[in-house]
């Protein structure tokens, strides 16, 4: 991890500066303070002075093309220019080889390795210090090769905005070619033109307006200009046209959008660059670039040249700017001073550019991501299959449930409910149950002249029909198309259920029992099972499956029994096996399917239903009776029969229970649609088809990760992506599948966090 040091110095040469040394991480508090001071150091003013006195005789060479120079006549100038800087070097290595400065010496070899990466940042609001070659401290240049100076203002604020640069395919750079009267810039448009993995769009001697449009409307990650500049004062002006300039100032609000959008490296490869560097930094750009002198244009080239090659090839900018620094020394002969002028001014609390991860995502990153995927992805399955998972998949398979369009009620069925007042009907004195055998009789007296297909009785009578009804008795023994229910009981409880009618074959019964989930909500329906011998309900078949074969048996349909599921005509019920869709932890014995409820937000709204008054009145139509599936059952709110289903949550108090008959002929409403209309049917994709399917969301997860910049941008991708998600699990639920949604999101969400982790965060960890 790279190492920060930070000299806070607090004073001038000719009055001695107070001097703070904070050793620690990137991204860290500090682990060492230490302060002290230097003293007065009136001769070096005197060194700098004459070293910049005689740069500024060279001048003139400032971004002149090579083949305008006359070297011949220059160069006396450079040796002498050669041997101020030689003077002024040793002034600073004299300075800082004090006494008073001995204790951070100390610290700084005891806390430092030379292999360590060191960016040493000199905050300071002095001009003069600024200036000076700290490049050239003993420290750093003898001990400590991977060590480099950098510049910032003193006690810059806190800043705490993210990181905006993670992954894009290609880096995004604007480049501003100003006034280039006697600069050769075709040069530094060929090096960005040349550049691998990166999309630069130039402005060519532009307009104030162009450049502020630029800033405004697209998103930047480095600013790079090349031209004539200068500093006025404590001022930076840089020349965009032969016209015009302009000052940081002046573009101050597109600059502060570009930064919220991404923009992270300004580099000004023109001269004189000190002066645009504090308002840049105020307005929280996180690296600048800049020339600390005029430059010579082939220096200024090269140096372009050397520090893109070693930035764009994956170093950090601090190694790109030092490599790059090292070798202007060998211009040096004909461009004294030319390794002294390159200089990073940063914001110290803001994390550098990486370049290396903006480019396009490498072999590397793409192996990264597949294996954390894959990682991830047997995780949530590992964790699914423990059934952590279940309670969560349960409710998103009713969020959806309940989110599809309305379809209306099943025409081929009708329910005849007994309300509370049915009770107290003539026909109801002395019942036996919630039916009595008086008004069975003429019930059925009332419905079967009008045909309906089948009739299924949904009230629990293990008990015979009494002697004075012996037509009751004789039509409940020879229908063909009257069925009754019973109940299976639970043999691991020793409880062996509720026997069916003496009147009713076997063959004309059906068990009642249902399978609630844990939190009482019930989602399957149980087709047939194997029935305990000790049970006292002898049927295989369930209430609700039986009511639909004899209807279907008028549409020439039988049941066929292969390989573990029911087919219906070319419709196949597929079991509910262990490990399908969000049930991992579940019983899934007999043959269970997944209830396809239809799409209504009211129980009562499934099917028409009339009450037992009613029919017993004649006030029921023929045409409602006719061909239909009939069932009788209770449905006051006081009765232990009925359910909650995905739609209680949404529903009011009074409704948030559906009674045992109507599940039943949700259920007879189910096989019909399903054999009858091509209705789908709800079933899991296979366990490989899971996998697929939840890997791929977690690979979508890492590229979004790896590909955009920003982290808002990247949360709204997020955003975005977990709606399509759902969006796609609604639709081919619809369809009759159902996709994991909450393992696939989790998934998605869990690979883009660890690769923002992994290519963002990393240095901090």
């Amino acid at each position: 991890m790279r190492k920060l040091v930070v000299l806070k110095l607090d004073g001038d040469l000719e009055a001695g500066v107070r001097v703070r040394l904070e050793i620690g991480s990137e991204g860290a508090r500090p682990i060492i303070e230490v302060a002290c001071s230097l003293p007065a150091m009136p001769q070096m003013v005197s060194a700098i002075d004459r070293w910049y006195s005689m740069y500024g005789n060279l001048s003139q060479f400032t971004r002149i093309k090579v083949n305008k120079i006359v070297y011949g006549s220059r160069d006396k100038e450079r040796q002498d220019c050669y041997q101020k800087g030689c003077e002024l070097r040793d002034y600073l290595n004299q300075w800082l080889l004090c006494e008073s400065f001995r204790p951070i010496r100390e610290k700084w070899l005891k806390y430092l390795m030379p292999s360590d990466e060191i960016r040493v940042l000199i905050s300071t609001q002095n001009l003069l210090l600024k200036k000076l070659p700290w490049h050239l401290w003993d420290l750093i240049d003898r001990d400590y090769p991977k060590a480099e100076v950098t510049l910032s203002a003193y006690n810059l604020e806190q800043i705490s905005r993210p990181q905006t640069s993670i992954s894009r395919s290609k880096i995004k750079i604007l480049a501003i070619l100003g006034h280039s009267n006697g600069i050769d810039v075709r040069q530094d448009r060929q090096l960005l033109e040349n550049l691998s993995n990166a999309d630069t769009t130039f402005l060519v001697q532009p307009r104030r307006q162009d450049i502020n449009e630029q800033l405004w409307n697209q998103n930047w990650n480095i600013l790079f200009f090349a031209g004539h500049s200068q500093t006025e004062g404590n001022t930076g002006r840089i020349y965009i046209n032969s016209e015009d300039s302009l000052t940081i100032a002046e573009l101050r609000y597109a600059l502060r959008n570009a930064v919220n959008n991404g923009l992270q490296l300004a580099i000004f490869n023109s001269c004189d660059g000190l002066g645009l560097v504090a308002e840049l930094q105020d307005l929280h750009i996180g690296q600048i670039i800049v020339m600390k002198e005029p430059v010579p244009d082939f220096v200024a080239q090269q140096f372009l040249k050397y520090f893109l090659t070693t930035f764009s090839g994956g170093k950090s900018i601090y190694n790109a700017v030092r490599t790059a620094r090292e070798k202007l020394q060998g211009l040096e002969a004909e461009y004294p001073g030319a390794s002294w002028l390159p200089i990073i001014c940063e914001h110290p609390t803001i994390k550098p550019l990486e370049w290396k991860q903006s480019v396009e995502t490498s072999w590397k990153s793409w192996r990264t991501l597949v294996l954390a995927s894959l990682l991830i992805t047997s995780l949530v399955m590992g964790v699914r299959r423990l059934g952590f998972l279940q309670k969560s998949s349960l409710y998103a398979y009713d969020l959806i449930m309940r989110s599809r369009p309305d379809e209306g009620p099943d025409e081929r069925l009708l329910v005849v409910g007994i309300r509370e007042t049915d009770f107290q009907l003539p026909e109801q004195q002395n019942r036996k149950g919630s039916l009595s055998d008086s008004a069975l009789h003429k019930l059925l007296q009332k419905l079967e002249p009008h045909q309906p297909r089948v009739i299924g009785l949904d009230i629990f009578r293990d008990f015979p029909v009494n002697g004075e009804f012996e037509e009751l008795k004789t039509r409940l023994s020879t229908s063909n198309n009257f069925f009754g229910i019973c109940h299976v009981g639970e043999p691991s409880r020793k409880y062996r259920g509720i026997a069916p009618p003496p009147e009713i074959k076997e063959q004309r019964l059906g068990f009642s029992n249902v399978l609630p989930d844990n939190d009482g909500i019930l989602r399957r329906y149980i087709l047939s099972m194997d029935v305990p011998g000790t049970s006292n309900c002898p049927t295989t078949w369930s209430f609700g499956f039986q009511l639909a074969l004899h209807y279907l048996k008028y549409e020439g349909i039988e049941p066929l029994f292969k390989q573990g599921n029911w087919h219906l005509g070319d419709v196949v019920f597929s079991r509910l096996r262990s490990g399908n869709g969000g049930y991992q932890k579940a019983d899934t014995w007999g043959n269970q399917v997944l209830i396809n409820y239809r799409s209504i937000h009211s129980p009562n709204q499934i099917i028409d239903i009339v009450y037992l008054e009613d029919v017993l009145r004649g006030k029921v139509s023929a045409q409602q009776i006719k061909d239909k599936v009939i069932i009788i059952g209770v449905i006051t709110p006081s009765s232990s029969d009925h359910f909650r289903t995905p739609y209680s949550e949404i529903l009011p108090r009074s409704e948030q229970y559906m009674p045992g008959a109507i599940l039943h002929a949700q259920m007879v409403s189910q096989i019909l649609n399903a054999v009858l209309d091509k209705r789908p049917l709800l079933s899991a994709i296979p366990l490989w088809g899971e996998i697929l399917w939840i890997w791929s969301w977690s690979c979508v997860g890492g590229i979004l990760a790896l590909q955009i910049p920003s982290l808002r941008w990247l949360g709204g991708a997020t955003l975005v992506t977990s709606v399509v998600i759902y969006g796609v699990c609604f639709f081919v639920f619809i369809k009759g599948l159902w996709l994991p949604l909450v393992p696939a999101i989790l998934t998605f969400l869990t690979t883009t966090g660890c690769l923002i982790i992994i290519y963002r965060y990393r240095d901090r960890l």
